[in-house]
C-alpha cells in the first residue's frame, strides 16, 4: 500500500478539490495573459495543457482563440472539463508518462507544479519525453515549477485550515530529495483527524530540468522567477518558470 501512487486517488478525491478550490484564480488568469503576451503565439495555434485538472486554464486559452487540448490523469476532473468542450477545446484522460500526439502542438504547458510526483527518475524522464515529443520541432514547452531553494527556506511545518466546515490539518516536511505534505481531515463524519494522503514532490533544480530537457533535444530559452515573469533568483524567487524550445529533428 505504501508504494501506491498517491496522486492517482488524491487528485480524484472531492477533498482535494475542496482544499484547493480557493487558489488565487485572478493570479492564475493574469499569469496566463502575461505568458501569452510574452510568447506571442499565432491565432489558432495548437496548445497542449498537460495535467489540466478541470480545465480552467485550457478554457482561458481557448477563449483567446487558440486550439487547446487538455490532458489529465484524473477521471473525475476530465469528466467535468468535458462539459465545456467545443470545436477548439478538447479533453482526454491521459497519463503524462505515456506518449500523446507526436510532433503535433505548437505549444505545451505544464502549469502550477503539476510534475515531480513520480517515484522514480525514469518516470519523470518519461513525462518530459512525452512533453517534448508532443510539440513540433521549433515548438515551445513551458514548465511552471516551484523554486526548491525558496520553498526550503519558507516551509511551514504545520498548517490548519477550514473550508466549508471541513478542517484540513496539514503537516509539511522535507528530505534531501523531496517535499512532503500530509493531509488529515476532520468533518461531520469524522470527529477525530484521519489521514488522507501524503503528497510528495521532487526537489528538481534548474540543473535537473536542463539535464532532462536537453536529453529530449529541448533547449532552455528563458527562466522566470514569478507569475509576473520577473527575474529568476535561485534563492528568492518563489517560482521557476522554464521556457524551452524543441530543436529541429536530427538527420539520421
Amino acid at each position: 500500500m505504501a508504494d501506491k501512487a498517491w496522486f492517482k486517488d488524491w487528485f480524484n478525491s472531492p477533498y482535494y478539490h475542496l482544499l484547493y478550490q480557493h487558489r488565487d484564480e485572478n493570479e492564475a488568469e493574469q499569469f496566463i495573459k502575461t505568458l501569452i503576451s510574452y510568447l506571442k503565439p499565432e491565432k489558432g495555434a495548437t496548445m497542449l495543457d498537460i495535467a489540466c485538472g478541470k480545465g480552467r486554464h485550457s478554457m482561458a486559452l481557448a477563449e483567446m482563440g487558440f486550439d487547446v487540448t487538455g490532458i489529465d490523469l484524473s477521471e473525475a476532473s476530465i469528466a467535468e472539463a468535458k462539459l465545456d468542450e467545443s470545436d477548439r477545446l478538447h479533453f482526454y484522460q491521459h497519463d503524462m508518462r505515456r506518449g500523446f500526439r507526436i510532433n503535433y502542438f505548437d505549444f505545451a504547458f505544464n502549469f502550477f507544479t503539476s510534475f515531480g510526483y513520480f517515484k522514480t527518475r525514469r518516470e519523470h524522464d518519461s513525462a518530459i519525453r512525452m512533453m517534448a515529443d508532443s510539440i513540433k520541432p521549433g515548438g515551445i514547452l513551458v514548465i511552471d515549477y516551484l523554486n526548491v531553494h525558496f520553498v526550503e527556506s519558507q516551509l511551514a511545518p504545520i498548517v490548519t485550515t477550514e473550508v466549508e466546515e471541513v478542517k484540513f490539518h496539514i503537516s509539511k516536511w522535507q528530505t534531501e530529495a523531496h517535499f512532503f505534505k500530509q493531509i488529515q481531515i476532520t468533518d461531520q463524519e469524522h470527529s477525530a483527524p484521519r489521514h488522507l494522503y501524503t503528497e510528495r514532490v521532487a526537489k528538481f533544480s534548474l540543473g535537473d530540468f536542463n539535464d532532462m530537457l536537453s536529453y529530449q533535444h529541448m533547449q532552455i530559452e528563458e527562466v522566470f522567477g514569478n507569475y509576473q515573469l520577473g527575474h529568476y533568483d535561485v534563492k528568492t524567487s518563489p517560482r521557476m518558470i522554464i521556457v524551452a524550445k524543441k530543436m529541429q529533428e536530427k538527420l539520421i
